[in-house]
């Protein structure tokens, strides 16, 4: 049986169709690069989050929210792991 393959982006496209999705989907982009950003640093670290959590002072559900999207983290815990990861946090408005 031949089926039409029914992609990722395929729904994407769909989806943002729907001016409230599309709205939603745009507003989360902050967030989705953090969280981005913030798995491949800890990964190229080969830190766990619990270890990356164990070396910021937090707690590991703390760094799967922020990598999840559904945390809303302080300058001061962004810049602690930053410094966790050995790296700095670049910010710009555009």
């Amino acid at each position: 049986m031949n089926r039409p393959i029914y992609t990722l982006e395929d729904d994407l496209k769909k989806r943002l169709k729907n001016p409230k999705f599309k709205k939603e989907w745009e507003d989360s982009e902050a967030e989705y690069q953090l969280a981005c950003k913030l798995i491949e640093a800890r990964l190229k670290k080969n830190l766990s989050q619990r270890e990356l959590a164990e070396k910021v002072h937090t707690s590991q559900a703390a760094i799967s929210r922020i990598e999840a999207m559904h945390g809303n983290p302080s300058l001061s815990l962004l810049k602690r792991i930053a410094q966790a990861l050995g790296t700095k946090i670049q910010i710009s408005f555009s």
